[in-house]
């Protein structure tokens, strides 16, 4: 198995695979409805987050030196515990993977389609509203540009570890330079000012435990630690590289991507006082219709949707990745491109029947509901109540400046499990989408 390169190259593809629609539309809805308490409980959790939940993910992935499926399978037998339940209950989150992907590829292609009606000048000069329904209410009205996704992630994923590692050297710095060159126009903007001084304002209203859920579940899932995408990317880290240090950069420069975003589209809808909506609304009703009475608007929309694309495409290339390694682990017999190749059919497949929201909608809130919180927590409590202990503290201390032992356990044990369950719980019983 091919390892990446460098720590920057293992970063910027756990990154890469973090980096999504969550910090896109759900981050800056989230901030804007909360402001800074939300911020400061959101920060909280992202530095716990990474601390020990994502760390962990990595952890396993590398003692496996597999993904998903082999991941649990060696975590159950550390101990000598249920052999065959730790061969099969990861299926769970690994489904969450595939499922999401199907999903998620659909929001890329309607990026796709409002890139590309950005370059001809289309959404520039179109009601926005009806624009959105004439593709998002028919069936199969952006099956090419659905393919096209399917595509350039297939491609991006060939190579296993080093094409994925070249590909997010490129994309993940093409995402932040084009968010800064987007919040740097926006800046210029009259009454910008005020837009920033409302999303950072303090709000002893937003102290309440809706806000606190939020930033919770805000972190949990912006951070991918959902029990199988973070796994494979440990699996292909090398025994050279500090996990822990690698897992706080990552959720610092998720963090990063996060604010970015907000920083464009908060005061953006401020200036121009747009009702506050988060989801697909935001990104194909309320930027486009901004960005039609902006000076330069056009250009700054190829900017944005480019950027979302480069997101959505890092996120998949996560999806495809550990759907295919599990199934290369599995089935000895299947070859990478092969094994490629059937995700990109199923994903195409289920996905290009799906492609209007009144079907992607309850689709992705099945997934993001019930499966995702699911495989999060049976990956929690794997690593902190099933993998023998001594053998996590061991792949996490492998070349780490620092030595981390009882405290850093104990803070996944008893905090980071918990919180999971805790989400996973508000998910299935008050029907919360994070």
């Amino acid at each position: 198995m091919n390892k990446f390169s460098s720590k920057i190259g293992f970063v910027l593809t756990a990154v890469g695979s973090a980096v999504g629609m969550a910090n896109v539309w759900g981050f800056p809805y989230k901030f804007q409805e909360g402001g800074s308490v939300f911020l400061i409980f959101y920060l909280i959790f992202i530095g716990l987050f990474s601390y020990v939940g994502l760390s962990s993910e990595f952890a396993i992935g590398r003692y496996a030196g597999t993904g998903t499926l082999g991941a649990y399978e060696k975590a159950f037998t550390s101990r000598n515990k249920n052999s065959k339940l730790g061969k099969f209950i990861g299926f769970i989150p690994l489904a969450g993977s595939l499922l999401i992907a199907i999903g998620y590829s659909v929001i890329v292609a309607y990026v796709c389609k409002a890139l590309f009606n950005s370059l001809t000048g289309e959404l520039m000069e179109v009601n926005t509203t009806q624009w959105f329904e004439s593709f998002s209410n028919n069936d199969y009205s952006v099956v090419a540009f659905h393919l096209i996704v399917i595509v350039l992630t297939l491609i991006t994923c060939i190579g296993g570890a080093t094409t994925i590692e070249k590909s997010n050297k490129i994309m993940m710095p093409i995402f932040f330079v084009l968010f800064l060159v987007l919040a740097i126009r926006i800046l210029t903007l009259d009454n910008a000012i005020e837009g920033y001084k409302y999303m950072f304002r303090f709000d002893k209203d937003a102290l309440s435990l809706k806000t606190v859920v939020a930033a919770m579940g805000q972190a949990f899932f912006s951070l991918s630690v959902t029990g199988s995408g973070m796994i494979v990317c440990g699996a292909y880290l090398s025994k050279k590289e500090d996990i822990v240090s690698a897992s706080k950069l990552t959720g610092l420069l998720d963090t990063i991507a996060s604010l970015l975003s907000s920083c464009v589209i908060i005061p953006a809808i401020m200036i121009f006082s747009m009702d506050q909506v988060g989801g697909p609304g935001l990104l194909f009703q309320v930027l486009p219709t901004i960005l039609q009475n902006m000076f330069l608007g056009r250009l700054f929309a190829i900017i944005l949707y480019l950027a979302v694309i480069v997101a959505g495409i890092s996120s998949l290339q996560n999806m495809f990745e550990v759907v295919a390694e599990s199934l290369m682990k599995r089935f000895p017999k299947i070859k990478r491109n092969l094994a490629l190749l059937l995700i990109g059919i199923i994903v195409f497949g289920i996905g290009v029947n799906m492609e209007t929201i009144n079907k992607w909608g309850p689709f992705m809130d099945i997934v993001s509901i019930y499966i995702i919180p699911i495989g999060a927590s049976i990956g929690a409590f794997t690593w902190f109540y099933v993998f023998a202990k001594d053998k996590l503290l061991k792949e996490i201390n492998l070349s780490a400046k620092k030595t981390y032992g009882d405290t850093w356990y104990k803070i996944g044990k008893f905090a980071y499990t918990p919180i999971a369950i805790i989400l996973c719980i508000l998910a299935l019983v008050f029907k919360i989408s994070f």
